[in-house]
């Protein structure tokens, strides 16, 4: 039987034939091309994703309008699943910004901070903002104050930067409402809840590691650092602020409403409980985020003077700069749902069966090698949780979390020079590429693996 013939009847199962050669080369092709695509012919991602899906379905022997109908379905369901609460994390981003609340949260922690204490501090605000904001969004707005602080307290640069990137990169890789995560859940149908819940869990002493902990080690590597005057922040003057006890309850909203959900599904456990149902809608994504997007409008908007039209601007501002990412979402949706129907997904499955790989290290693993080759964080998740998303079908919510969570990790394993974030990085610390590699290359790598070796003990015990 062939790949054709098996998505053309929907078969649920790919037996080990030799068709199975077929979709190996076919997998690979395609995610070759879709690496070639992006890092030499520089190549959008979401371009890359739909020639690449075009690709693997004509090397596995699918019909061509089977094809559309597999894109056009991951597609459209990915968006629709995804790119709400994309749309949503980035208006409250937006507002947190242009506010001046995440200057509020970083002054007030930042005051009751000492010098021995200023990485932990550091660590704990990148947290806190990394949790709606989109990891580019949050880099330009905390570097700034990390080279204003290290400047004021004469304080090694990277002993501060470190575990500013950390916090943002763990958030940003583990922990939902980010787009790699949501995307990771959707595909694996985690529950959101859970994979939150989950997702702290290993975030806080993975952060402690390669933050706070790692900093010292790379100080060391990349020794003292000039610290850039072109990246100073300029800092505007408002009359009106948000209050720190009103932004903080702002961005911690849609995590407690979620995680509310979780517990209420395991405490409660029924589903036709008057107060699971209460439970159940307002913990759920779309509705946890729309709570804290409108909060916000009051909060960080109002709260800082803006008027009815600014709120509108910002707001609607907000939503042209992740047009792109909403894209590449969608256009990975619909690469993992053409690998999928062609069979990869139950090949994979069986696979994992037979040489008896633990579904999270194979997770990953394949994550792992995508973002080697791509150097995307998303195009990583989309691409291996597309692969793996068979695994999770008879999984507990619990295991399918911790399956998400080990993609995620894989997905920031050793950002280099095809990533952006690495140039990112280099050009506001003003380090070279070798100092880049010793310090953020190889914090990301910390982050992948003392994630994972968290995660895997965690699948035996839970």
């Amino acid at each position: 039987m062939t790949p054709t013939t098996l998505l053309a009847a929907g078969a649920p199962a790919l037996p080990h034939t030799d068709s199975d050669t077929q979709l190996l080369l076919a997998v690979l092709l395609s995610i070759g091309a879709i690496v070639l695509l992006i890092t030499k012919l520089k190549l959008h991602p979401f371009l890359a994703l739909t020639l690449g899906s075009g690709l693997l379905a004509a090397v596995a022997g699918a019909p061509f309008d089977k094809l559309l109908t597999s894109f056009s379905t991951g597609f459209g369901a990915t968006v629709a699943g995804v790119g709400l609460l994309i749309g949503l994390g980035a208006m409250l981003g937006k507002l947190l910004a242009d506010s001046g609340g995440a200057n509020i949260v970083a002054d007030t922690v930042l005051a009751r901070s000492g010098r021995r204490t200023l990485p932990w501090a550091m660590a704990l605000i990148a947290a806190v903002l990394g949790l709606p904001l989109f990891f580019e969004v949050g880099v330009v707005l905390l570097i700034p104050i990390v080279l204003l602080v290290a400047r004021r307290g004469n304080v090694p640069l990277l002993r501060l930067g470190i575990p500013a990137l950390a916090g943002l990169s763990v958030l940003h890789g583990l922990v939902p409402p980010h787009p790699g995560p949501l995307v990771a859940v959707d595909a694996l149908k985690a529950d959101l809840g859970i994979t939150l819940a989950l997702g702290l869990l290993v975030a806080v002493p993975t952060l402690i590691v390669a933050g706070p902990l790692f900093a010292r080690v790379a100080e060391r590597w990349v020794g003292p650092l000039e610290i850039p005057t072109t990246t100073a922040p300029v800092v505007a003057e408002r009359e009106k602020t948000p209050r720190f006890g009103a932004v903080l309850a702002t961005i911690l909203l849609p995590v407690v409403l979620m995680l509310g959900k979780a517990l209420a599904d395991v405490v409660i456990d029924d589903p036709k409980a008057p107060v699971q149902r209460v439970f159940d809608f307002v913990g759920s994504p779309l509705i946890a985020l729309l709570a804290a997007t409108l909060l916000a409008m009051l909060t960080l908007g109002r709260a800082a003077g803006f008027s009815k039209d600014r709120i509108s601007q910002t707001v609607g501002g907000s939503l042209g700069p992740i047009a792109g990412i909403v894209f590449i979402v969608g256009a990975g949706g619909g690469f993992k749902q053409t690998l999928i129907d062609v069979g990869v997904g139950n090949a994979v499955s069986e696979w994992s069966s037979k040489w008896h790989i633990s579904a999270l290290l194979l997770g990953w693993l394949i994550a792992v090698l995508i973002r080697l080759a791509t150097g995307s964080a998303t195009v990583a998740t989309i691409t291996a949780a597309g692969i793996v998303a068979p695994l999770a079908a008879d999984m507990s919510s619990t295991h399918a979390a911790l399956l998400v969570l080990a993609i995620g990790a894989g997905s920031l394993f050793f950002s280099h020079v095809n990533d952006a974030g690495f140039w990112l990085v280099k050009e506001y610390f003003g380090m070279s590429v070798g100092q880049t590699i010793k310090s953020w290359s190889v914090m990301e790598t910390v982050i992948s693996v003392v994630a994972i070796a968290i995660i895997i003990p965690l699948g035996w015990v839970l």
